[in-house]
């Protein structure tokens, strides 16, 4: 067995691999929440909460670069907090959150599959659980390929959904707007904020990246920027042509978008573009997952049966094997759903201790191959215990 993976992959598929996982089956349901909260101004509070992610994805970008490595977080808490008991501890939250995350949108997957075909839900979820462990296992450069094939199928879905909202007839709402409540605007950013949490996974790739130093950072940032303007543009359509009322009570909201923009049915596509979007996701935390395994794997003797990558697939298929195992018994065994929400609360942990192992790191070595100003990682401490301060307050 070998014990390095293999570099095959370039910006445009690490880009792609995160704005899918930002992106991912979220969008179908956040849009009408968030609009129930900012009003016709959602695209607004989506901008807002781009821009409170944005100081995180910066110290994630700076960090990527410093240190270019499998269990991306895990290995930033013990360099830069120089407590290797809490790296394993972040790793494992990060393998667990992953995990449950994956497990939660293959069940949600699979309910869209089954609602357009008539389908047995247990045995649907076994097999999409099995082809996307075999992808996984068979190649990153196949596995990434395959997840930018989804997020195309996405992007394309949404630009329609975009094309119908401003195609059709403006609504009340929209032509004659109130004026900003900015407390809805800033609750409703919080609540976005949880639709961008997803670049962290970019930086445990970092040991199948060609030049990471240059590529991570660019991949992170480009993703966050383009994921921002999508949201935007779906909220915008979709506060255009929906009345607030219906729009805020949907748990389909972009179907809404296409039959109140194009004046016809025929918005069950929507259903199949969910459908990638979760396969999407589902490929993507295995894949990450299975990374932060392989590389917490190295630091730790209990875990490092983790650590071999395949000598042929260059992909770590015992970790790979394991994580996929746990996300289709889980989807098939367990009501996850709930458990989805403790995702958001492990990430925004992470997020907390990355900013301050970054701060920590810059006052001890200044110099980095990319620098971000020392505001920066202190605004993502800030940014990231409000938001998890939120989500506890939510959660209680």
């Amino acid at each position: 067995m070998a014990e390095a993976l293999k570099r095959r992959i370039g910006l445009g598929l690490l880009t792609a691999y995160g704005v899918g996982v930002m992106v991912g089956a979220g969008i179908y349901v956040l849009v009408g929440a968030v609009a129930a909260e900012a009003g016709i101004w959602a695209p607004l509070s989506f901008l807002v909460a781009g821009l409170i992610a944005a100081p995180t994805a910066l110290s994630y970008s700076e960090f990527s670069t410093r240190l270019p490595e499998a269990a991306g977080e895990a290995i930033f808490v013990a360099k830069g907090l120089a407590r290797p008991w809490l790296a394993v501890l972040v790793g494992l939250a990060v393998v667990a959150a992953g995990t449950v995350s994956a497990a939660a949108v293959l069940r949600g997957g699979t309910g869209y599959l089954t609602t357009v075909v008539d389908l047995p839900f247990s045995a649907t979820a076994l097999v999409m659980g099995l082809i996307l462990l075999g992808v996984a296992i068979a190649g990153v450069l196949e596995s990434l390929t395959v997840a930018a094939v989804f997020t195309a199928v996405e992007v394309v879905g949404l630009a329609l959904v975009v094309w119908a909202g401003a195609g059709g007839e403006a609504v009340a709402d929209y032509t004659a707007p109130p004026a900003i409540v900015w407390s809805g605007v800033a609750s409703a950013a919080v609540l976005a904020f949880f639709a961008f949490i997803g670049f962290e996974d970019i930086v445990n790739m970092a040991e199948e990246v060609r030049d990471p130093t240059r590529t991570l950072p660019r991949a992170i940032l480009l993703a966050l920027a383009i994921t921002s303007l999508l949201y935007m543009l779906v909220s915008w359509a979709a506060v255009r042509v929906v009345p607030l009322d219906t729009l805020s009570t949907s748990e389909q909201p972009l179907a809404l978008v296409w039959t109140h923009g194009r004046g016809e049915g025929g918005a069950g596509f929507l259903s199949l573009i969910a459908v990638a979007a979760a396969m999407n996701g589902i490929l993507a935390q295995i894949v990450m997952a299975s990374r932060v395994l392989f590389g917490v794997g190295k630091r730790t003797a209990w875990l490092s049966v983790f650590h071999h990558a395949h000598p042929r697939f260059g992909t770590p298929v015992l970790a790979t094997s394991v994580i996929g195992g746990l996300v289709i018994g889980m989807a098939v065994l367990l009501p996850v759903s709930y458990l989805a929400e403790a995702t958001s609360a492990i990430l925004l942990s992470v997020f907390v201790l990355v900013n301050a192992a970054l701060i920590a790191m810059k006052r001890a070595a200044p110099e980095a191959p990319f620098r971000v100003p020392m505001a920066v990682p202190v605004l993502g401490l800030v940014g990231s215990l409000a938001a998890l301060a939120v989500s506890f307050g939510a959660v209680g």
